[in-house]
């Protein structure tokens, strides 16, 4: 699919990769890219920078994702392709509580599910569409330190999975995308060890692959494409994989130590 002449919404749209995607989608051409985020006032400042629209969005509320589309499908246009970006990390294993459970599977699983709920049966009256869902290499692989984000970025991707194979053929697109590191205000602060190995990219090499994928209608994008060759050897010797994970834990558990 060609960005140019389409309406994108992009959640996440104030700051890292959905302000990236933003700039990059509106350099493409694309009839309108509105902004959606809790932080308005950073979604308005990207909105204005490009010309687009923002609007006030917390995914974790299945109201303001029903809103949010139908603000855009009557005030703007129909959507040609919805990014579903935003997200949260929350570190801790088995110790963390049920409602920082609830909340990440919120934001990083349900608002996925909620947007296609209302957008695929559109869409595909229409003949088409396209959904890319950010989720992450943890989705692939495994993210050291936080069960509920691997969780809920595996139940991302598996999401995503289920969506091509049920709808592809009936002209949905979908795009799921899993980076390792990127330069964003999510990793400012925390202990980068897990993510920094492969190299931390910028927001706007992710913009660049993901204008890249679309335009290739590509599945699976890999600003690391070394995360390809991880999920070949996890694939082939799952118990060598979780031996050697095990051991990049221990490392990392000694170095912090």
């Amino acid at each position: 699919m060609e960005i140019r002449d389409k309406i994108v919404v992009i959640t996440g749209g104030a700051s890292g990769i959905g302000a990236a995607m933003a700039r990059r989608f509106a350099a493409e051409g694309a009839k309108k890219v509105v902004c959606a985020d809790r932080d308005l006032a950073g979604a308005q400042a990207v909105a204005d920078e490009i010309g687009g629209v923002a609007i006030r969005t917390d995914v974790s509320l299945a109201e303001d994702i029903s809103q949010l589309i139908e603000t855009v499908e009557s005030d703007i246009g129909p959507i040609d392709l919805f990014v579903s970006n935003a997200g949260i990390i929350t570190g801790g294993g088995v110790e963390v509580g049920d409602a920082d459970w609830q909340n990440i599977w919120d934001i990083n699983v349900l608002a996925h599910i909620r947007v296609a709920r209302i957008l695929v049966p559109k869409m595909l009256a229409r003949g088409g569409g396209y959904l890319l869902n950010t989720a992450s290499a943890a989705g692939l692989l495994a993210q050291i330190g936080s069960a509920p984000y691997s969780v809920t970025k595996h139940a991302a991707v598996s999401f995503a999975e289920w969506l091509a194979i049920t709808h592809g053929a009936e002209g949905l697109k979908v795009s799921v995308l899993c980076p390792q590191g990127v330069d964003t205000p999510m990793i400012a602060g925390i202990d980068t060890s897990t993510v920094a190995k492969d190299g931390i990219v910028t927001p706007e090499h992710v913009a660049d692959i993901c204008v890249e994928a679309i335009g290739d209608e590509r599945f699976l994008i890999l600003p690391h494409p070394v995360v390809g060759d991880y999920v070949k050897q996890k694939g082939a010797d799952p118990e060598r994989w979780i031996s050697g994970m095990q051991r990049w834990q221990a490392m990392l558990t000694e170095q912090a130590s």
